[in-house]
């Protein structure tokens, strides 16, 4: 198990983090295709209805383009669904990776995230227009007029709570891995569910 975390910590490769545990870079790349999806994560038990989530999608660029497409970041990528508990901040699902031009507000629905979260407030940022279950900021009136401050002060506090799971991207990157997927794209769902598992423990200490 330390070795899969340290691979996908550092995203060596398998030439270096074999040597590093006193094994073959085959005989690594059997122990992580093993042992990799053993660390998913568990569905989480069922949450009171009033427990709001969070979702928002990243990029993950990957080296194979059978799942990847050229998004926004000039790179083959895959867009990657998370979704928080907005009190715990734990990752409580995620999406199917889907290919990285594909929008937040279509890919919401393409990965399957959209129906673990079913039954549960979801919010999320602008760019999840289109789903009508989704609670999101205000957009101004399209004549050009401001927004009333009631409205304004709730989109500031709408913000305020959304940030917690751009903070949670932000730490799921730390495992390098998320920022260059070298493996085939159809083992990122298990990685990227073992990450979300591994956060999850760190964070609750």
């Amino acid at each position: 198990m330390l070795l899969v975390a340290v691979y996908w910590r550092t995203n060596l490769t398998m030439r270096q983090i074999g040597p590093l545990f006193g094994v073959s870079h085959s005989a690594a790349h059997r122990v992580i295709d093993t042992l990799g999806p053993l660390l998913a994560l568990t569905p989480g038990r069922r949450r009171r209805v009033e427990q709001i989530t969070i979702v928002d999608g990243t990029l993950v660029p990957t080296r194979d383009h059978r799942l990847a497409a050229p998004s926004k970041n000039y790179r083959y990528s895959i867009n990657l669904q998370v979704a928080i508990d907005a009190h715990t901040r734990l990752v409580v699902a995620l999406g199917d990776p889907q290919p990285g031009n594909r929008n937040d507000t279509v890919v919401y629905r393409t990965s399957g995230i959209n129906q673990k979260l079913t039954g549960r407030p979801v919010m999320a940022d602008g760019a999840y227009r289109g789903n009508p279950e989704v609670i999101i900021p205000y957009r101004k009136p399209t004549d050009g007029s401001e927004l009333p401050d009631g409205k304004k002060e709730l989109n500031k506090q709408h913000r305020s709570i959304r940030a917690q799971v751009e903070h949670t991207l932000v730490r799921m990157k730390t495992f390098k891995i998320l920022r260059d997927y070298r493996r085939a794209a159809h083992t990122l769902t298990d990685t990227a569910s073992g990450i979300a598992h591994l956060h999850n423990i760190i964070l609750a200490g």
